[in-house]
């Protein structure tokens, strides 16, 4: 059965729309008679004010919009979440909105007519990762932003230091004496990738040790960019049929890592893993990792986002969380 809006009420009353989101309001100026046989009509058809048609009125749509790339993510399940508890705080819906990923372009306009429509008061773009000048143009709309996962001057940002995390994974490494270290990687055009790979090799360099882009392996499904456990198994795969295979991997993600030790399992191998994220599964199947606080990023932006909406001057501020190096038995080897 089809959900009751306020243009049911509207027509089964015999009054205008303005009339039936007025009631809902508790509008001053509407009749005695017009106003209870509006509520009655809402009853006998079994309606529930929500937010948005509360909002009305007020020319506001009393919802939040999440826009993300891939749904299915690990990464924006706990971001979500994060948004979600702190959401319970106001009296707003949340939407979250899918948008395709098959190109960067495409992804703009998709976004940028999400815009446009004004299906919300707010946005909370997560992992979009548009290039600046196509966030420049999205500033036109004059709608209050905040993005997670990613940083541009112009907006208010929350983001980890995708570097400094690899780097500490490394570290322990190398710290550790190993010196044939690989890494899985997802998608290697996406940011997070280039940023994590970078990490890597910056890591390597302090040491004075070589960079083996042999050593730097993705798989070959780039399901959820390649943030995903076949990819991790195809990865871990290939590394360790290599002539020389590594001492030691480190997963741009948790998800990944999961595939990784299975291929290791198979081949009855066993070399210290590190993950990336810190996602639930990991502390039950004992996986190392680099701890961004995904939940906390989520939170801080939607306080970000609320303020921003209460006061449209506030200056833009970006948020850099600190990635925490985690250690459990898959390092244990």
């Amino acid at each position: 059965m089809a959900k009751t809006t306020i243009y049911d009420i509207a027509k089964e009353a015999g009054v205008s729309i303005a009339t039936v989101s007025r009631v809902i309001n508790k509008s001053e100026g509407i009749a005695d008679k017009t106003r209870k046989k509006v509520l009655k009509v809402a009853d006998e058809l079994g309606y529930h004010p929500q937010a948005y048609a509360q909002g009305l009125a007020r020319n506001k749509k009393n919802i939040i919009m999440v826009v993300v790339p891939v749904l299915s993510n690990y990464f924006f399940m706990e971001v979500l979440a994060g948004i979600q508890d702190e959401m319970t705080n106001y009296k707003y819906d949340l939407n979250i909105f899918n948008v395709g990923s098959n190109s960067e372009e495409s992804m703009f306009h998709e976004v940028e007519n999400i815009l446009k429509r004004g299906w919300a008061d707010g946005y909370l773009f997560i992992s979009t990762h548009m290039q600046e000048q196509q966030l420049e143009k999205l500033k036109r709309h004059d709608m209050p932003i905040t993005l997670i996962d990613e940083s541009f001057s112009g907006s208010d940002s929350v983001t980890v230091n995708n570097e400094e995390g690899v780097q500490k994974a490394m570290d322990y490494f190398l710290e550790s004496g190993y010196e044939r270290i690989a890494m899985i990687s997802a998608m290697k055009s996406s940011k997070p990738s280039k940023q994590r790979i970078d990490g890597y090799k910056k890591a390597l360099k302090k040491a004075d040790m070589p960079v083996d882009e042999q050593l730097i392996m993705t798989g070959d499904s780039m399901y959820r960019d390649g943030f995903s456990e076949e990819n991790g198994y195809e990865a871990m795969s290939k590394l360790l049929e290599l002539p020389n295979p590594p001492e030691a991997c480190f997963c741009s993600s948790d998800i990944q890592a999961v595939g990784a030790l299975k291929a290791m399992k198979e081949k009855g191998v066993e070399i210290p893993v590190i993950g990336y994220d810190d996602i639930t599964i990991s502390n039950y199947i004992g996986l190392s990792t680099i701890r961004q606080p995904m939940y906390d990023m989520g939170m801080y932006a939607t306080k970000r986002l609320m303020n921003k909406m209460k006061n449209s001057k506030l200056t833009p501020t970006h948020k850099e969380f600190t990635p925490e190096l985690v250690l459990r038995s898959s390092t244990d080897v």
